[in-house]
């Protein structure tokens, strides 16, 4: 009740005690002569300013903060904890006043944390890396996440709202849900998805919602994305194959021709040389992948140690030519070098030569004899760029984001006649992504390859 309506409702008293004293007043005096006359009049003066004064201090002190209290708690059902009342200080309505306003503070500090947590709750579920959507006890959704949007696709209100089984179509996720309810207990589940035109694997897991007095009231379904962990499963499993398919071939040899050798082939002179030829030729290949192999783990694993310097390209470039030269005598190919005076490299000189070898021997490996070969050495802005660019084998299109997995070749008899161990490519960009650098390559089949290294001028 606001001021205007308080004080209407004060004058309303005033004027009913106006007239019941009038009404008395006029039934009293025609009975009254004289001074009797007189004194009626007086005393129903007296009695009406007492009893207006009695009215006064009754409405101020009992009626007015009765009222308020009631508006207050008539605010406070609708939900507004900002309302307060204010009566004079004295006695019980005060003492009331006082137990209103502090229930409204109460009301309002548990609004105002209910809505900071459900913010935060909010926050948390909308930010997590896993999809979730909580479904009750007769199956319809009551919440979706963001990522839970972004694995599926379309708007919270397509879901919220719905049966599980009008908006999932999935059969996995149904047997998942339903089998979560029957059981009451946490059940697990796997489905595929196609996000952004990429396949991810998803694993579902429900788990039920369960009140104090141990009664089913949901399902909370969580789809965690485990692509990388699929990913990474399979190179493990593509590693171990590999590398007991490398070790196998050599270990066979090996094996036949000591064999051979044992069983009366070392009586003759010159089988016995070309045996033991080839069984070095194999214990050369098999030393060379386990150095390869012990090299990849120790760059995987971060504990490479670079001996950081300033290298003067002038001076530290000539060994590598002169020893590609010598490569590109005994193969009969053309070999270029086309290198920018005056520049300089910050990093470990020893490991940028095992890049640019490796580079060249792959570019000679997989260049015909009386092809060309070439290494450029160029100043771009903030990095210097080292391009080896051949025109042998090529590369095709659907094998250039592979060709730096390890034991990756795109031609695996080539590769195991030259002696290579598919590991390479690998160890470089391992070296290369150390020094903070990128490698890139751009290659057509049968016209060749381009290797481009991007080596920052300080980092």
């Amino acid at each position: 009740m606001d001021k205007e309506q308080k004080t209407n409702s004060f004058y309303r008293y005033m004027v009913m005690i106006t007239s019941v004293f009038f009404l008395i007043g006029l039934v009293v005096v025609p009975f009254t002569t004289g001074d009797d006359q007189l004194f009626v009049l007086f005393s129903l003066l007296i009695g009406y300013i007492v009893v207006l004064i009695l009215m006064y201090h009754m409405y101020e002190n009992y009626v007015k903060p009765i009222r308020a209290a009631i508006n207050v708690t008539d605010e406070l059902v609708k939900g507004n904890y900002n309302v307060r009342t204010y009566v004079k200080p004295s006695g019980e309505a005060q003492q009331l006043s006082n137990q209103l306003n502090m229930l409204a503070r109460n009301l309002q500090e548990m609004a105002i944390q209910e809505k900071m947590q459900g913010s935060q709750w909010k926050t948390v579920i909308n930010n997590m890396e896993s999809g979730l959507m909580l479904i009750d006890e007769r199956g319809y959704v009551h919440l979706v996440n963001r990522k839970f949007l972004h694995m599926f696709g379309k708007q919270s209100t397509n879901y919220i709202g719905y049966l599980y089984y009008d908006v999932l179509d999935d059969k996995s996720i149904h047997k998942v849900v339903q089998e979560t309810f029957l059981y009451e207990d946490k059940m697990i589940g796997a489905i595929t998805l196609s996000i952004k035109e990429d396949k991810h694997h998803i694993e579902v897991v429900g788990a039920p919602v369960i009140n104090d007095v141990r009664e089913l009231k949901g399902t909370v379904l969580v789809f965690h994305d485990i692509t990388d962990l699929k990913r990474v499963e399979q190179m493990r499993k593509d590693f171990v194959a590999n590398v007991s398919h490398e070790l196998k071939t050599p270990i066979t040899s090996i094996r036949g021709f000591t064999e051979t050798l044992l069983d009366g082939a070392m009586d003759e002179e010159k089988l016995r040389k070309q045996f033991l030829d080839i069984i070095l030729k194999e214990s050369t290949r098999i030393q060379a992948l386990v150095q390869d192999l012990l090299e990849l783990s120790r760059l995987e694993k971060e504990e490479m140690q670079l001996s950081q310097k300033i290298i003067k390209v002038d001076d530290w470039i000539p060994n590598i030519l002169t020893l590609m030269e010598q490569q590109a005598n005994k193969k009969s190919i053309a070999f270029h070098a086309d290198i920018e005076k005056g520049l300089s490299i910050y990093g470990d000189p020893d490991r940028l030569q095992q890049v640019v070898l490796n580079l060249l021997y792959n570019a000679f490996n997989y260049t015909a004899e009386g092809g060309e070969v070439s290494l450029h050495i160029q100043n771009q802005q903030n990095n210097i760029a080292l391009l080896v660019q051949d025109n042998g084998i090529g590369i095709p299109a659907e094998a250039k984001q592979r060709i730096f997995e390890r034991f990756y070749r795109v031609d695996r008899a080539r590769s195991r006649n030259t002696g290579g161990t598919g590991l390479g490519l690998a160890i470089v960009k391992h070296i290369v992504e150390a020094h903070h650098g990128t490698i890139e390559v751009e290659s057509q089949l049968n016209k060749g390859s381009t290797f481009i290294v991007k080596l920052p001028k300080k980092w």
